[in-house]
């Protein structure tokens, strides 16, 4: 039997690790974690990633979280909306909407999955051979027939098949999530835009939780001793329910994280035995709500790729399946940082000016803007095209 070891117990590795074990292949994931403890806040899962669940079976679970009804889209910080659109005119256009979960949640589904003996936690990857199949851990060795980087942002994997490649770079933004309980009024899926950077997102989440995220463009490494002071500092005075919501949180839940991106891809998305997988291959900015999403499309192509472990796999084939989706999507949710970030209000109001016009023109200019993303289907499933 062909062996796979997953470097990185992350949503990423997890998944690649429960569909290669599909394939018959035998995996290990390893962890530098001792414990994999609820970390994060929210993540969406878009209809693409979706359907590349429904290939290990998870899919449904995870769509049955799902809380996002009615109008959503985005606004500006008076709260006018620039475009929106409604739940049900993307679930009929794709065939599914978009499922926002606790991240801990889709860590347990995932986790759920895997055979208890496959994940070894608290093992630290020390060096990896892309040519021989190694991997070396304060534990021991493993080989393996493929290596499966998934070791996030910060990739040790990356940085050791690609010598001397630039690393990711800051995006010009920070970034704050948290979670709020909440029992009040509903609150609509939206995203509010300001201009130097600030975004402002409200999304509902099972449980009477609402997932709160928001960024700002401000210097690298800047960090506060009240982090939600910095929010109603930055959004105190925009739309409701926003003030609201932030006086409802708990400061000590808040997360915050500088946001870096990828810029120059890479010239692969393997080297040797290894294959590089989600943030360890292609990093992106948030604004398009896909690095989670895009971390499981290639897990689940990359064991689509292995088949049943008969050989070696033929990574050039993984690599030509994703590296140049996964570039425009980097690049593209890049612009779209770069146009929160606009400072001058005449290039404000031309932005908020051009999307409000164009949704009056173009009905879901929001949805289909997004066709060629969300209408992603898995190899070996039949394309459905948008409705």
């Amino acid at each position: 039997m062909a062996r796979a070891i997953v470097v990185g117990g992350g949503i990423g590795g997890l998944t690649a690790g429960i569909a290669l074990r599909q394939c018959g292949w035998e995996v290990t994931v390893v962890e530098r974690a001792a414990v994999l403890e609820p970390v994060g806040a929210g993540i969406a899962i878009a209809a693409n990633a979706l359907k590349a669940l429904d290939t290990v079976g998870l899919g449904d679970q995870v769509r049955r979280l799902s809380r996002i009804q009615g109008v959503a889209g985005v606004r500006r910080f008076d709260g006018r909306w620039l475009t929106r659109t409604t739940e049900d005119v993307a679930a009929a256009r794709y065939g599914d909407s978009v499922v926002v979960l606790l991240r801990a949640r889709l860590v347990e589904i995932l986790l759920d999955r895997l055979d208890p003996d496959v994940l070894q936690l608290g093992r630290t990857v020390q060096h990896v051979d892309p040519e021989r199949g190694r991997v070396m851990t304060d534990a021991g060795d493993l080989d393996g027939d493929l290596i499966v980087g998934a070791d996030g942002i910060g990739s040790l994997t990356r940085s050791l098949a690609f010598p001397g490649h630039p690393g990711p770079e800051y995006a010009g933004v920070t970034a704050w999530r948290t979670v709020v309980p909440w029992q009040g009024e509903p609150v609509r899926a939206t995203e509010t835009w300001g201009g130097r950077g600030r975004v402002f997102g409200v999304i509902p989440l099972a449980a009477d939780l609402v997932y709160l995220y928001a960024t700002d463009g401000v210097p690298a490494g800047l960090r506060a001793d009240d982090e939600r002071a910095e929010l109603l500092r930055a959004f105190g005075d925009w739309h409701e329910p926003i003030p609201t919501l932030l006086a409802a949180t708990d400061p000590a839940a808040v997360l915050r994280n500088d946001v870096y991106s990828l810029r120059a891809p890479l010239p692969a998305m393997h080297r040797g035995r290894v294959a590089l997988l989600g943030d360890a291959a292609h990093p992106m900015t948030p604004n398009l709500g896909q690095g989670g999403c895009q971390a499981i499309e290639d897990a689940v192509v990359l064991a689509h790729v292995a088949g049943e472990g008969a050989g070696r796999v033929d990574l050039p084939a993984y690599t030509a399946a994703r590296l140049a989706r996964a570039t425009a999507l980097v690049r593209r949710s890049w612009r779209v940082c770069r146009l929160t970030r606009l400072r001058h209000p005449v290039a404000l109001g031309l932005r908020d000016g051009l999307l409000t016009a164009g949704s009056w023109l173009f009905p879901d200019l929001l949805l289909r803007s997004m066709d060629d993303v969300l209408g992603w289907t898995p190899p070996g499933v039949p394309p459905r095209g948008p409705a």
